[in-house]
């Protein structure tokens, strides 16, 4: 029997592209993409984690607008180049505080500071001379509200972007590689090491994915890097599986046995000739963990043991504003829910046109 190694043929990238479900998921992925690593530059708040609160005008609606005296702080702040800006933001030069009128007499500026709906603090003054590049007022649309920090909402759906595709990839990585060694190695050797391997996979398999991952997460702290390694560590067990089953199979074909006939060891045979022959559905199962691992971690975050603030993560989102759902301002809470939904549809989808593009009875 011939051998044959995987490869994205032009007739897999032309089923995978006559697959509307497919397209969908990739564009939304690849927007994503473009999002994230432009996060600074596109969010309306480019301060590091969007954290810009102004508490005076917490829990607004979408679309609400407010003019803001710009009060220089007293520290000095350093402008950040593109690369650093890029990275992590450009902290803010000016304190932000809403006022709800203002005019400029002589070298003064007197301002009408915003409290609340309908209250306002007596006249204060204030030297423009102090501006640095001679702005005094700006005035902010926020598209979809202020969570109840007065935080822009948008700019931190934009950031979280980022962790939700950081936590995607690198849990991915984590798990594919000890899911693929695991899962060849059993295949591979039969046995005892397939018996051992075995035992490991079902007891994983037989504790709750979420229950896991929240342990795993008490163990080594919350923190940003700790849900990357704790979500990588769950979601292995079915990449395994599906190795090692294929690997069961692949191991008796004829050019593998023609490898062991020409003296070739096993390290060999296992990572040149079986590997690339179980990438297609290493494939799918990668676009289905960055699914899982963007769900994993938005429960986690919720929970208060992910991400921690002022990160801006999706599910962190929904917890600090899950109170308005019943209130006057539900999007606050509904708006990072439907970003997981449509991250975690698009890479569905893109497994699921995947897994048809790379169906070698598709082309026949």
């Amino acid at each position: 029997m011939q051998k044959k190694s995987f490869s994205f043929s032009r007739q897999a990238w032309q089923r995978l592209l006559k697959n509307k479900g497919a397209v969908f998921g990739l564009g939304i992925i690849s927007l994503a993409i473009l999002v994230a690593v432009f996060a600074y530059w596109i969010a309306p708040d480019h301060s590091p984690d969007a954290n810009r609160m102004v508490i005076e005008i917490g829990g607004r609606k979408p679309g609400f607008r407010m003019s803001f005296y710009l009060a220089p702080k007293e520290k000095t702040i350093h402008r950040v180049g593109f690369w650093g800006r890029l990275l992590s933001g450009q902290e803010d030069f000016y304190h932000y505080i809403p006022i709800q009128s203002w005019e400029q007499k002589g070298d003064s500026i007197i301002v009408q500071r915003y409290i609340d709906e309908g209250i306002t603090e007596p006249h204060a003054y204030y030297a423009p001379s102090l501006q640095k590049d001679g702005q005094v007022v700006t005035k902010k649309t926020f598209w979809l509200g202020t969570d109840k920090f007065g935080r822009d909402i948008l700019s931190r759906l934009i950031i979280g972007v980022r962790i939700s595709l950081a936590v995607g990839l690198i849990a991915v990585t984590i798990s594919l590689s000890i899911g693929i060694v695991l899962g060849l190695l059993a295949g591979y050797y039969g046995g005892k090491t397939d018996a051992a391997i075995m035992w490991l996979i079902n007891v994983v398999w037989s504790i709750p994915a979420l229950l896991l991952v929240f342990a795993i997460t008490l163990a080594l702290g919350k923190g940003f890097w700790q849900v990357f390694i704790a979500v990588g560590l769950t979601l292995w067990v079915s990449t395994a599986r599906i190795i090692r089953t294929q690997t069961l199979s692949i191991r008796e074909l004829q050019y593998v046995e023609a490898a062991r006939a020409l003296g070739f060891g096993s390290g060999y045979i296992i990572f040149r000739q079986i590997l690339p022959n179980v990438m297609g559905p290493v494939m799918v199962m990668a676009a289905a963990n960055f699914a899982s691992a963007i769900i994993i971690e938005a429960g986690l975050s919720f929970l208060g043991v992910g991400v921690q603030p002022p990160q801006p993560s999706w599910g962190l989102m929904i917890k600090e504003n899950y109170n308005f759902i019943i209130t006057h301002n539900p999007l606050l809470a509904i708006s990072p829910g439907i970003c997981i939904m449509l991250l975690v549809l698009a890479f569905n989808l893109l497994g699921n046109g995947l897994r048809d593009a790379l169906d070698v009875r598709s082309e026949k």
